[in-house]
């Protein structure tokens, strides 16, 4: 196999959660364009299957599906549908998360209700779709999962950021339950990503953001498509060898020795 050949993914099956959304969208095709047939699984079913759509009208294998990452029946649901659909999974990206949602301000202002939603959709969600997808992977000889955190989970500050960190915490944990198993658990950490729900989060003029920018000795900001590279690696035999990472793709924001 060449070394360009480690990057394909024919014959796999891979659900993209969040796929309805901007990040969600631009894995789904490069999974797709790997050679994947992909699952684009949200909360938004119609508009997973509006992407899905757009993908099926350039001759790839896609299918929409709905699902509430938070409640272990809809999840099921959703591998199932995979199972359906395309005859097992060997790919979860656990994309799907709160983020520009959340009320900005002080951590101890925060509502409670508010950082319970947060923990049980960004990190018990992913635990739910991962125990989803455990038994297909097994019976197809193991599998690749990752789990989107952020940069914001070294940062310190607020919810986001914790919830971010206890998935980078939860990664690991799944990478010695589950790589006996075949599978491995890897993760992305994203720095300022240019898309819609980055910059409504923070906005382009916000001072912030030029703050930020100001302490990343690289490549500042970059689009969805810029972490693209770090997916391929982890969802693919080239990166058969990594378990348990967390992989920054930031610039250089965030340098763990």
């Amino acid at each position: 196999m060449s070394t360009l050949d480690r990057l394909r993914l024919d014959g796999k099956v891979a659900i993209i959660t969040g796929g309805a959304g901007a990040i969600g969208q631009v894995y789904g095709r490069a999974l797709a364009e790997a050679g994947a047939a992909v699952v684009l699984a949200d909360l938004d079913g119609d508009g997973g299957e509006r992407a899905a759509a757009a993908l099926r009208a350039d001759g790839f294998q896609a299918t929409g599906v709905r699902v509430d990452i938070t409640d272990p029946e809809s999840t099921a649901a959703m591998a199932e549908a995979a199972v359906a659909a395309h005859g097992g999974i060997d790919i979860l990206v656990n994309n799907a998360a709160l983020m520009a949602e959340i009320p900005q301000g002080d951590l101890l202002e925060l509502p409670p209700d508010w950082f319970d939603r947060v923990m049980r959709v960004n990190v018990m969600g992913a635990i739910l779709c991962t125990r989803a997808v455990k038994a297909s992977m097994v019976e197809r000889g193991g599998g690749r999962i990752i789990n989107q955190v952020s940069a914001a989970a070294f940062m310190g500050g607020g919810i986001y950021g914790i919830s971010k960190l206890a998935l980078v915490s939860a990664t690991a944990g799944l990478a010695r339950s589950l790589g006996p198993l075949g599978i491995s658990v890897n993760a992305i950490a994203p720095g300022l990503v240019e898309n819609e729900p980055g910059m409504r989060s923070l906005p382009a003029d916000h001072p912030a953001r030029a703050a930020l920018a100001a302490g990343i000795p690289g490549k500042k900001q970059a689009p969805a498509e810029d972490l693209l590279g770090a997916l391929l690696l982890l969802a693919s035999p080239a990166g058969e060898w990594i378990n348990g990472q967390t992989i920054s793709v930031d610039g250089g924001w965030v340098m763990r020795l």
